[in-house]
């Protein structure tokens, strides 16, 4: 680290306030209802509804403590952790609640300089030590936060440190744009080419119904059983969504399944049924068991071809009429009624082989470019990572 560089205590250059807890604002407001109101007491509108409340000098000047004013830095510190933002000028945000923490900075210490060391591994490392609860994080006090160390130098080098960031990450954003442009061009250019077979029927298709060419055979199956147990399981959250690929799979004795599944085979195209938009589509080279809330789709052998099947149930005509029939509320489901009364135009077997030769050709090549571009949006994130760490080493030099 720099001689320039020393280490202070959070508490010691910022004030920290956290939101308040479990509405504890509203205690002492009260509705107006045409009574009498006192005077040295404020007004404070509700800006979802006609209601006013008013609070006396102590209760206001609380509330004062949890405004957000301009060049104040909030911070998340339940649910999704340690995200940043500086309250920008001229921009009336309100009051914060329990999720956001509000830092105030000290003569010594540029608030812009604190947002990009807040951002850094080096802090969100050491917030992630701080922080308790299973299903939401949250932080464990603000007292323990306050004792985090940030490396500091004297405020000139601060902002030419945050002028040479400001530069490097404008850059990289331009880099990082640009590249998940050409990612969305090139599964555009897939996706165009899927709509345009279904679209451009031939004169020698014949209209169909889903149930006429693929039905279900697979019945329910105890995975308890000992001829099951070293079968591969696949659930939803196993396919990768509009991917087509397998992740994280487990036996169903690793995953200890206790409930029914379907048994397939590589035969068959596995279609999830839940939240349709997400395109969780697979064939598989091997059999296993599934979740009850995938369907195994066996196409009848003389009228349709399993990758033709696969193409069908990811264009985006099929998606819409799946999305369509799955209103409901809680968790959106395709129902099998539904799922086979859907209708559309097939091909002879000959051409439906003919199509999947060039979809199975395009797709090889889209899934090339999207593992350039994806590869390109990584290696951009780590530069931000590189630079950031550099600079709160005293190693970042200005770039022309």
């Amino acid at each position: 680290m720099s001689e320039m560089i020393s280490l202070k205590k959070l508490g010691d250059v910022c004030h920290f306030v956290r939101g308040p807890f479990g509405g504890s604002l509203k205690k002492s407001c009260f509705k107006d209802e045409g009574n009498a109101v006192y005077e040295q007491q404020h007004a404070i509108y509700n800006q979802f509804s006609e209601i006013r409340y008013y609070v006396d000098d102590n209760k206001f000047e609380e509330m004062k403590r949890f405004e957000l004013l301009t060049g104040d830095l909030i911070m998340s510190c339940s649910g999704t952790m340690g995200k940043v933002a500086i309250v920008p000028e001229n921009i009336k945000i309100g009051i914060i609640n329990q999720a956001l923490l509000k830092l105030t900075t000290s003569t010594q210490l540029d608030v812009e300089y604190l947002r990009y060391w807040m951002i850094s591994d080096d802090f969100q490392d050491s917030l992630a030590k701080h922080t308790v609860g299973a299903a939401i994080k949250n932080v464990a006090s603000v007292k323990v936060l306050k004792q985090i160390e940030i490396p500091l130098p004297p405020l000139p080098e601060q902002q030419r440190i945050v002028a040479i960031l400001d530069k490097a990450f404008t850059s990289i954003a331009t880099a990082k744009e640009n590249a998940q442009q050409n990612l969305l061009n090139a599964k555009e250019l897939f996706e165009s080419y899927l709509q345009n077979v279904f679209e451009n029927k031939g004169d020698v298709w014949e209209k169909k119904r889903l149930d006429e060419v693929c039905k279900i055979t697979s019945k329910l199956i105890d995975p308890k059983e000992s001829q099951y147990k070293d079968l591969i399981h696949i659930g939803a959250g196993n396919i990768v969504s509009e991917k087509g690929t397998l992740i994280d799979l487990k036996t169903a004795k690793e995953e200890n399944l206790i409930s029914g599944k379907f048994l397939f085979d590589e035969s068959m195209v596995l279609y999830s049924k839940i939240r349709p938009y997400l395109k969780k589509i697979v064939k598989c080279e091997f059999k296993g068991l599934c979740s009850a809330d995938i369907y195994p789709l066996v196409p009848y052998k003389d009228k349709m071809i399993q990758s033709f099947l696969y193409h069908l149930l990811s264009s985006n005509h099929f998606t819409e009429y799946a999305i369509e029939g799955s209103q409901r509320a809680g968790m959106p489901k395709v129902n099998r009624k539904h799922l086979f009364e859907y209708s559309f135009s097939l091909p002879p077997i000959k051409e439906q082989q003919q199509i999947v030769k060039k979809l199975n050709s395009l797709s090889a090549e889209t899934k090339k470019l999207e593992g350039i571009y994806q590869q390109k949006i990584n290696d951009l994130e780590e530069l931000k990572k590189s630079v950031l760490e550099k600079a709160f080493k005293g190693e970042l030099k200005m770039v022309n």
